[in-house]
């Protein structure tokens, strides 16, 4: 028990050190931007005609205060942390005076259903098919599947994304391209809008499970090729116990043990596909409103989003983490 209570202390620095650094990060990086939001906003309000200077210099101030942009850049990074524990980033420039997290807010189911349903099918198909691959080696299906799915594994997210949208939206138009749902459609449990969920998402999360297969196909099948070789795996054979016991239970779940850690380490990576997949398909989640909001100098919604998705992106993995020593006892004795 002590073993676990030390790993768990670890990994609870561990989270907020990744949560302070990357949010850190991220506040200098935005705030570095050339981009000055307050100008924007300026740019915009007095496009109409000639305005007061007075009255510009004012709305500046007010402005400013309001994003808070006041002061030296270490003011505004405190000032900036106390809105991150307050869960109050402002409004937002780009949907005035719209809060950054109603915004947010209204995203993220959105996010947490295509990424959590491509993300289990990835990791469970991949497994699957890499560890069927490594024991049956002389499989001839397997075979043909691994060279298709490591064909796909190099090609960029965004190109996929493409091609589904070329192939299913216009060559042979069967799927939505565009959007969450059906607009006209009443939000709720029914199965005609559910129905509208599962065919606007299903280009988004085939384009991110095509190209993120390969990766666990790959390191799943090497993972199993070394196991097999073991000694209490050809012992087991040698014994005569069945070939399907021998794989679920001396192979698979042996060399699924870091795929586990696997799927906490590329968390961040799996994420920054969804970014590029939600703008592809104008999906309404948390990676569309991000880039929306870089392209318009929305200061405070770029720090908004970017902030949640760390602290989203450290927490999954934490609890990941926390998994871990149930799957592998080990780990506790550490």
């Amino acid at each position: 028990m002590n073993g676990f209570v030390k790993y768990l202390a670890e990994r609870l620095f561990q989270l907020f050190l990744v949560i302070f650094l990357g949010v850190s990060l991220a506040f200098v990086i935005t705030t570095l931007s050339p981009v000055d939001p307050v100008q924007v906003s300026l740019s915009q309000m007095t496009s109409f005609g000639a305005v007061d200077p007075r009255s510009v210099e004012l709305m500046r101030e007010a402005l400013e205060e309001l994003y808070g942009l006041q002061g030296t850049m270490l003011e505004q990074y405190f000032n900036f942390w106390r809105r991150v524990l307050t869960g109050d980033f402002g409004p937002s420039l780009s949907a005035f005076p719209t809060p950054v997290m109603t915004l947010i807010a209204a995203a993220v189911p959105w996010t947490l259903g295509l990424l959590g349903l491509s993300l289990a099918m990835t990791w469970i198909l991949g497994n699957l098919l890499g560890a069927l691959a490594g024991y049956f080696r002389n499989n001839t299906l397997l075979k043909l599947s691994g060279a298709a799915v490591m064909a796909l594994h190099p090609v960029p997210a965004y190109i996929t994304g493409l091609i589904l949208l070329l192939l299913f939206g216009y060559a042979w138009p069967i799927l939505p391209i565009s959007g969450g749902a059906q607009m006209n459609l009443q939000q709720g449990f029914t199965l005609e809008y559910i129905t509208s969920l599962i065919r606007h998402g299903l280009l988004p999360a085939m384009a991110m499970v095509l190209v993120g297969i390969g990766s666990w196909f790959i390191s799943m099948r090497s993972l199993v090729s070394n196991i097999v070789t073991d000694d209490h795996v050809v012992y087991a054979e040698l014994g005569g116990v069945k070939s399907r016991k021998i794989f679920s239970q001396y192979v698979a779940r042996n060399a699924l043990l870091p795929q586990v850690t696997g799927l906490a380490l590329n968390l961040g990576h799996i994420f920054g596909g969804t970014v590029i997949i939600e703008f592809l398909f104008n999906y309404p989640g948390m990676g569309r409103l991000l880039i929306q909001g870089i392209y318009r100098g929305d200061y405070s919604l770029v720090l908004g989003v970017t902030t949640i998705s760390i602290v989203a992106v450290a927490f999954a993995a934490f609890v990941l983490d926390l998994v871990y020593p149930l799957i592998d006892p080990r780990v506790r004795l550490g």
